[in-house]
């Protein structure tokens, strides 16, 4: 349930990626619309190189899980509300208790959630350290917190290949799954050119070369579903 689809160290499930958080507001307050080749968006990148990763905390990207579109319910529950196929709740309709993530982005494979012993994570797809290290160091709070609740960011994934993952750009990791390498890379380039982070030379070139499989591949939109 992505759109057009539509990660420091392995993440957990309940704070996957290594580096996540919450907020409201800040950042790229107006949702993007798909539009143009992501190919063509990479050129509007820039390029610098990787900044010291001084600095960086999970916490500095706030709480993990905010309400940040005031529905009563965590980012977290709602990127599995999302993604989940036969999704059961614990109580109302926030705490998702299970489901089924069928044709998992990463690996091709179905991963069954179930609370406390999940086997599911929820995976930044441009890391929170990977994004501190290229622009959003000199962000203020607010933008932080909304880039890392941002739905366009975050997809439900296997928790083993999350974890392998780490907090690599696309020049370092690639989703095993190669079907869905350029839906991958397409929403790398639509986060970093919603939040204006910047690419490494190398990691341009590694989303060239994946687009360039796929020249028609359109920037993602954050609303919509897998």
């Amino acid at each position: 349930m992505l759109v057009a689809l539509l990660a420091a160290g392995g993440c957990k499930a309940g704070d996957q990626d290594g580096d996540q958080g919450g907020g409201k507001s800040g950042g790229a307050s107006s949702a993007p619309t798909a539009s143009g080749p992501a190919l063509t968006a990479v050129s509007s990148l820039t390029v610098k190189g990787r900044a010291p990763k001084t600095g960086y905390e999970r916490s500095e990207f706030g709480s993990s899980w905010v309400d940040t579109d005031d529905n009563g319910c965590g980012t977290r529950d709602d990127i599995l509300k999302r993604d989940l196929k036969d999704v059961r709740f614990r109580d109302g309709h926030c705490l998702v208790a299970s489901g089924t993530l069928t044709d998992d982005p990463y690996t091709g494979r179905d991963v069954r959630f179930v609370r406390g012993h999940s086997k599911v994570d929820i995976d930044h797809v441009v890391a929170l350290s990977d994004a501190w290290q290229k622009g959003a160091q000199t962000w203020d709070r607010d933008k932080r917190l909304a880039f890392a609740n941002d739905p366009l960011n975050l997809i439900a994934v296997d928790a083993s290949a999350n974890r392998r993952k780490g907090d690599g750009d696309a020049a370092t990791w690639l989703p095993p799954n190669k079907a869905y390498r350029c839906d991958y890379v397409a929403h790398q380039v639509a986060v970093k050119k919603a939040y204006g982070l910047w690419v490494t030379e190398a990691e341009k070139g590694a989303m060239k070369r994946v687009l360039g499989g796929c020249p028609t591949a359109k920037l993602p939109a954050r609303s919509g579903g897998r």
